[in-house]
């Protein structure tokens, strides 16, 4: 028996920005909270100097090319269930873990990074950009999709886990 992790990067920025390739940098707040903060941010944001837990204030202050979005619920409902749908295709047997991320397993262990490999490109078609990992364990597979570029599978869980630092135990689901 295997499993694998289907991985959405900032999944929640993802969702708000689906359709917008074209935005850089791009910094996601929560609407609903007293005192909106980041809460995730692309590549071109953190490299502006902007940072999790700032302010929308403070992030201009960074960069007056940041773009402020505010979650997204609707697409956000919307990709997972793309997700799901996709992931459903490879077995009947799927877990919808968390926001952004599921975990499939699998009793036909045969040519399964091909076949996660093809989710992979089928999201991507769809404006999703997904990493998973294959490995004998549904927790190995979850670190692992985090490390995954864009896939990774591990057949000894051991030897992948033990040299990784104890920081890579921590990793937010989303």
């Amino acid at each position: 028996m295997m499993f694998a992790t289907i991985y959405l990067p900032n999944f929640y920025l993802q969702a708000a920005t689906r359709h917008q390739p074209e935005l850089k940098p791009v910094a996601l707040i929560e609407e609903h909270e007293r005192k909106p903060v980041i809460i995730q941010l692309n590549e071109a944001a953190e490299n502006a100097g902007i940072r999790k837990g700032m302010t929308p204030s403070q992030a201009l202050a960074r960069s007056l090319q940041v773009v402020i979005k505010v979650r997204a619920l609707m697409q956000e409902k919307s990709i997972q269930e793309i997700l799901l749908h996709y992931a459903f295709t490879l077995s009947p047997f799927v877990e919808d873990t968390a926001p952004g991320v599921c975990i499939v397993q699998f009793t036909d262990c045969r040519n399964l990074s091909e076949k996660v490999g093809r989710l992979i490109e089928q999201l991507a078609e769809c404006e999703i950009h997904a990493q998973a990992a294959v490995a004998p364990t549904s927790d190995s597979s979850f670190l692992a999709a985090h490390l995954a570029r864009p896939v990774l599978q591990i057949e000894n869980a051991k030897e992948f886990l033990a040299p990784l630092p104890i920081e890579t135990l921590a990793m937010p689901a989303t």
